[in-house]
C-alpha cells in the first residue's frame, strides 16, 4: 500500500492536487481568501457543508482580529490555539485525510506556506429524522428508531447507557466507499477476548463497497455453512442497549439504520422488548408460541406430504376422505402441488414487498382473494394444501428474523417428506436440530443459555421469570461456558 501524498507549501499546488483527484467535481467549492493576510482557500463540498454559517461565524470572528502572522505556520498555530472556532481535535497533513475530512461534511482551510490544513466543524448534512421503525413493532417502549447517519445513532446510545464505560471505536472499510463503521461495547462487560477478536477481524475486512451493516457478517463469521446466522439486527436503540448491558457488541454502519448485535443466540429471535413489560407468564407463554410457530413453519408442509404419502392411514377418516376427494380433482401429485403453492406465496411477498407500497397491498389481494380462490374452483390446486401453506406462512411472520432459513428449510421438507416419508423427516429434522446445537457464535455456544443449560435458561430462556428475579442477577454473555475469557495476547 502506498503512502499517502502530502499537503505542500504552496497553496496552489495542493488546490490543483485536490481538483484533479474529485476530477474537478462542481459541488468541490474552493474559494481562495485572505486571513489575517494570509492566501488561504476555504474548501468544501456544497450540501455536506453550510457556506452560510463559515462565512458568519468564521470569517467574521477573524476580521476583527488584531493579530497579524508573519507566515502560514504561524496563522495555524494562532488559528488552532488562540481561537474559539469550531475545530475539530485533529488536522489534515496528506491528500487522504483532506478527502476523509471533506466527504465527512468539514471544511478544512489551506494556508499559503503551511503543510497542514484546520478543519472546522460545518456539518449541514441532510438525513431522515428519527423515527419509528417499520420492522419492529413493539406496544410499550420507547418509539426511536436508528437514522442513517453514525453520529446521530451513537448519540441515541450514549444518551440511553450515561455510564463512562461504555467504548466507541471507529475504523473506516469499503475501498469504493470509505465508510465509517463504529464498534460499541461496555468495557466492564463485555468480554476482552471477543472485543479483540471482533475488531481484528473489523481491520482485515476487505470489501469493495460497504451500504450496511450485514455486508460485514460474512467477514465476522467463522466456521461451515450455516442457514442460520450468529449476527442479530436491530433498528431500535433501546434494543441495542439491552445487548450492550449484557456484554455484547454492538456494530454501527454510517448509511444503514440497522445495528448488528453479536454474539447473537437462537433463543433471541424469539424474544421482544414487549417481553420485559408485560407480566412475566404472558411473556413466557407468547414465547412457547413462537417456538412452536417456528417449528409448524418448518414442519408442517413436510409432515403433511409425508403422511399424505406414506401414511394416510394416520389421518382422521372424516379428513383423508376430503383429502383424497380434492387430490383427485387436482391434475398435478401432492408433492408437486405443495412445492408450487409455496413457491407462488413466495412469488407474491416479493412483489408486494418490492413495488410501492399501495400497489404491493393490491398485489396481495388479488393473489390472495382472486387468483387462490379461482385456481381452487377450477381444480387446479386443492384446497388442503392452500390451507396448509397459508398456516404455515403465517406462522413465520411470527419470527420475521428467521425467515430466511424457515422458507428454506420448509421447502427442504416437503422434498424430504415426498422423496423420503417419514425416515426423510425425522433424518433432516435430526440434521436441522444437531446443527443449531453444534453451531458456535463468536466462540459462545449458539444455543445458549439452553444448551448447555444454565440459570440463565430459566430465568430468560424459553420462560421469563419476574423483574425482581432477573434484577438480581442480570444475563450477561460472562455467564456462559467460554464467555468469561481474558485477552490472552
Amino acid at each position: 500500500m502506498q503512502p499517502e501524498e502530502s499537503l505542500l507549501p504552496q497553496l496552489q499546488q495542493n488546490i490543483q492536487l485536490l481538483k484533479q483527484r474529485f476530477g474537478n467535481s462542481i459541488d468541490l467549492y474552493t474559494k481562495p481568501v485572505q486571513i489575517l493576510g494570509i492566501p488561504c482557500c476555504l474548501c468544501m463540498f456544497e450540501g455536506l457543508s453550510t457556506i452560510e454559517r463559515l462565512w458568519v461565524v468564521v470569517l467574521d470572528m477573524l476580521s476583527k482580529s488584531e493579530f497579524h502572522p508573519q507566515d502560514g505556520e504561524a496563522l495555524f498555530d494562532y488559528l488552532q490555539t488562540q481561537t474559539d472556532l469550531p475545530l475539530e481535535n485533529s488536522y489534515v497533513e496528506t491528500m487522504g485525510q483532506l478527502r476523509t475530512q471533506l466527504t465527512a461534511g468539514t471544511t478544512v482551510i489551506l494556508i499559503e506556506g503551511c503543510c497542514k490544513g484546520v478543519v472546522l466543524s460545518t456539518q449541514n448534512m441532510q438525513f431522515r429524522s428519527i423515527q419509528e421503525p417499520s420492522g419492529e413493532g413493539n406496544v410499550r417502549g420507547s418509539r426511536e428508531g436508528f437514522s442513517d447517519l453514525l453520529r446521530i445513532n451513537i448519540s441515541l446510545l450514549r444518551r440511553l447507557i450515561r455510564t463512562e464505560t461504555l467504548t466507541v471505536e471507529t475504523l473506516i472499510c469499503g475501498e469504493r466507499t470509505a465508510t465509517e463503521v463504529a464498534l460499541l461495547y461496555d468495557r466492564d462487560l463485555a468480554p476482552p477476548e471477543l472485543v479483540r477478536r471482533v475488531r481484528d477481524r473489523l481491520n482485515q475486512v476487505q470489501i469493495p463497497v460497504l451500504f450496511d451493516s450485514s455486508y460485514l457478517a460474512p467477514f465476522l463469521q467463522r466456521g461451515g455453512f450455516s442457514f442460520f446466522q450468529q449476527a442479530g439486527y436491530t433498528e431500535r436503540p433501546a434494543t441495542a442497549c439491552a445487548k450492550l448491558c449484557e456484554g455484547k457488541l454492538v456494530i454501527l454502519v454510517n448509511g444503514s439504520p440497522f445495528a448488528m448485535v453479536i454474539p447473537y443466540f437462537f433463543s433471541e429471535h424469539f424474544q421482544s422488548l414487549d417481553d420485559y413489560s408485560t407480566k412475566a407468564y404472558f411473556a413466557s407463554f407468547i414465547r412457547v408460541i413462537k417456538y412452536g410457530a417456528f417449528f409448524l413453519a418448518v414442519l408442517l408442509p413436510g409432515v403433511f406430504v409425508s403422511i399424505a404419502e406414506y401414511t394416510p392411514e394416520l389421518f382422521p377418516p372424516q379428513l383423508l376422505y376430503k383429502i383424497a376427494a380434492a387430490e383427485a380433482a387436482t391434475p398435478l401429485p401432492l408433492f408437486l402441488e405443495m412445492v408450487l403453492v409455496i413457491v407462488l406465496l413466495e412469488i407474491v411477498r416479493e412483489a408486494g414487498l418490492r413495488l410501492p407500497r399501495p400497489i404491493g397491498h393490491s398485489v396481495s389481494l388479488v393473489a390472495a382473494i382472486i387468483v387462490g380462490d379461482a385456481a381452487v374452483k377450477a381444480g387446479i390446486l386443492s384446497t388442503p394444501i392452500v390451507i396448509t401453506a397459508a398456516l404455515t406462512t403465517i406462522s413465520m411472520f411470527v419470527i420475521p428474523s428467521l425467515y430466511e432459513p424457515a422458507t428454506v428449510l420448509r421447502i427442504l421438507f416437503v422434498f424430504a417428506g415426498g422423496l423420503f416419508g417419514p425416515f426423510g423427516i425425522l433424518a433432516l429434522l435430526f440434521i436441522m436440530l444437531t446443527s443449531i446445537c453444534g453451531m458456535e457464535s463468536f466462540g459462545l455456544p449458539y444455543t445458549a443459555p439452553l444448551i448447555p443449560w444454565t440459570n440463565g435458561a430459566v430465568r430468560d430462556g424459553v420462560l421469563r421469570t419476574n423483574w425482581k428475579q432477573l434484577a438480581q442477577r442480570p444475563f450477561s454473555v460472562n455467564d456462559l461456558p467460554g464467555g468469561d475469557t481474558h485477552d490472552t495476547k
